[in-house]
């Protein structure tokens, strides 16, 4: 069929043409807006789950809903940044906000206020100069000059809530890859949003990333498990797989035979990632105005080269051989998450050896525990890619040389 009206967008945080399976959390996040407008206070939310779920989609559909109610929207994708660039990219972009908010003809009192916290937040970078200000407001004194993120940060986001307030305005703060963050950072932040909500202010955060955020916002604040909400997202429901599916393609005219359907859900497990791409690849096969089971079928080779050749690899190529071959050794034992003692045993070493290891995939977000002892992959199928990918155990060089002295 013709690729120029594919419906399908297996894109990293592309919309799909629609969304679905996620009413809860747009619901949720509509709450809060309008709970904060009313100067009543809301829990918030950072959604979790693994790669391809839609969490990025859905900070999109945030936004959205935001822009709707005239909320002033602050997006970032969080980075392994020190804190004197999370300073920089937060003057940065909370700055522009202001400017939103209130022109600068127009400050009243809050809003420069507001600006001179910002000032002071910004000066207070690095005592040596090496970040300036971009505009000549003046700092605050004893606001946001602290020199502790935390106090500073809790400063500016009170400031620029009053501002907000005054202008019957919200600011909604949507970060993406929360997991990246520092400690520090993170609980940062949370500390604001703690001081906004006691002040009943219209300013937020909102956040996503994977399963370990909410054991690692508990870590940098013991409250904030009464802060936030933690929804996981994961597989689509098969009803709503089905839509996500079908839907896009009777817009063009195009209609799934039931049995295509069922065998698309069961080759995706009902990702909504796995789902675009198959049904962009299928897209692709048929040659009519009805997609077949056969259609799917055939489509199917090049659904999981596609995801070998870019979703999986990108993530592959980042490890060392260390790191590959202690994910090969947890493929090995399944898609469950293992414990850390089994994948050691299943190299060959003892779990003392192989801990780094462990502890770097999971700062590097390819691994995550949902328990303790126990990790997990982050991207879905990954076991199965790495089976492909490495159809051998690979045994560690370290490993190889004993042998041979053996």
């Amino acid at each position: 069929m013709d690729s120029i009206s594919n419906p399908y967008t297996p894109n990293a945080g592309a919309a799909p043409e629609i969304v679905v399976g996620r009413d809860d959390q747009l619901d949720a996040f509509r709450v809060l807006l309008s709970r904060l407008e009313r100067g009543r206070t809301e829990q918030s939310m950072i959604i979790t789950g693994l790669r391809g779920v839609g969490k990025t989609v859905l900070l999109g559909q945030f936004l959205d809903i935001a822009n709707a109610a005239r909320w002033e929207v602050v997006e970032i994708e969080a980075s392994k940044h020190d804190d004197v660039r999370f300073r920089q990219a937060m003057f940065s972009q909370l700055k522009a906000a202001l400017l939103r908010l209130s022109p600068r003809a127009r400050w009243s009192e809050r809003s420069r206020r507001a600006a001179e916290v910002l000032s002071a937040f910004a000066v207070s970078v690095d005592l040596q100069g090496t970040f300036s200000v971009s505009w000549d407001v003046p700092p605050a004194e004893g606001l946001g000059d602290h020199g502790d993120l935390g106090m500073d940060l809790t400063d500016v986001f009170v400031a620029l809530g009053e501002a907000a307030a005054e202008q019957e305005r919200g600011v909604a703060l949507l970060v993406d890859e929360v997991q990246f963050l520092g400690r520090a950072q993170l609980e940062a932040l949370i500390q604001a949003v703690h001081k906004t909500v006691q002040r009943r202010l219209p300013i937020t955060f909102v956040g996503a990333g994977l399963p370990q955020i909410a054991e690692l916002a508990g870590d940098a604040k013991s409250y904030a498990e009464r802060l936030f909400k933690f929804p996981r997202i994961g597989s689509l429901s098969d009803e709503d797989a089905r839509k996500a599916l079908v839907e896009p393609a009777l817009v063009e005219g195009v209609v799934f035979d039931d049995d295509a359907v069922e065998l698309a859900i069961e080759i995706t497990q009902g990702y909504p990632y796995f789902l675009q791409e198959l049904g962009y690849q299928v897209w692709g096969v048929a040659s009519s105005g009805r997609v077949h089971r056969e259609d799917v079928e055939i489509a199917k080779e090049a659904y999981e080269s596609k995801l070998d050749g870019s979703f999986f690899r990108v993530r592959l190529d980042r490890a060392t051989p260390l790191q590959t071959a202690y994910m090969r050794a947890m493929a090995e034992l399944g898609p469950e998450p293992q414990k850390a003692a089994d994948v050691a045993r299943v190299m060959g070493r003892e779990s003392t050896q192989v801990g780094p290891t462990r502890a770097e995939l999971i700062d590097m977000g390819l691994l995550y525990t949902p328990e303790h002892g126990y990790a997990a992959f982050t991207v879905p199928d990954f076991d199965r890619f790495m089976r492909r990918a490495a159809p051998e155990l690979i045994v560690p060089e370290v490993q190889r040389r004993k042998r041979k002295d053996e």
